[in-house]
């Protein structure tokens, strides 16, 4: 890490009175972003889909094959909630936790959001041959990827934050994140 980022990073840090919730896509980065990101600012990193697969007790494919997306969306707002009256970390969400009406109220709220937009032919790429992603099971993951895209990036869009994130290497969209948050909390004093 550059001295810069290091300055930009306790500089954010000095400044953040609430967590940072990454929102966006499933294989836009926001696991592997968002641990980077909460190295930085000295915070703990928390991922939404992990702590709702410990309540649960299963995997999120499994209790949304039990269950249904309305049940995991139900508990999915449960389980954010939760870690937002905690203390202040970064946060992933699922790609669809932002979407929700109750969850991006809260979120926003309580919390700053980044959104990490990616463009489709990379989300195609970072999901290809998982199998633990629910709604793409359900037929061609690009036509699906294409479907989510349009529907849930203007509710994206929405976030207090945007960073594009690209092919680069994690540390640089950590960089344009710090970037971001900085100038958002500069204007926001």
């Amino acid at each position: 890490m550059s001295g810069y980022s290091a300055d930009m990073a306790a500089a954010v840090a000095g400044r953040l009175d609430r967590s940072i919730v990454l929102v966006g896509l499933m294989g836009a980065g926001k696991s592997c972003v968002g641990r980077r990101l909460a190295a930085r600012l000295g915070l703990p990193f928390l991922d939404a889909d992990t702590e709702f697969e410990a309540a649960a007790g299963c995997s999120i494919a499994d209790y949304f094959a039990r269950h249904g997306e309305p049940a995991f969306r139900e508990g999915e707002r449960k389980v954010i909630a939760r870690l937002l009256e905690g203390p202040h970390c970064v946060l992933a969400t699922g790609g669809g936790a932002f979407c929700d009406p109750l969850t991006r109220t809260r979120i926003k709220a309580g919390a700053l959001s980044v959104w990490l937009r990616a463009e489709l032919d990379l989300l195609v790429r970072r999901t290809a041959g998982r199998d633990h992603r629910p709604l793409l099971k359900q037929g061609d993951p690009r036509e699906i990827l294409g479907r989510l895209m349009a529907a849930r990036y203007p509710l994206y869009a929405e976030a207090d934050v945007t960073v594009d994130t690209t092919d680069e290497p994690a540390d640089n969209t950590v960089d344009q994140a710090l970037a971001a948050l900085a100038r958002y909390l500069e204007r926001e004093r």
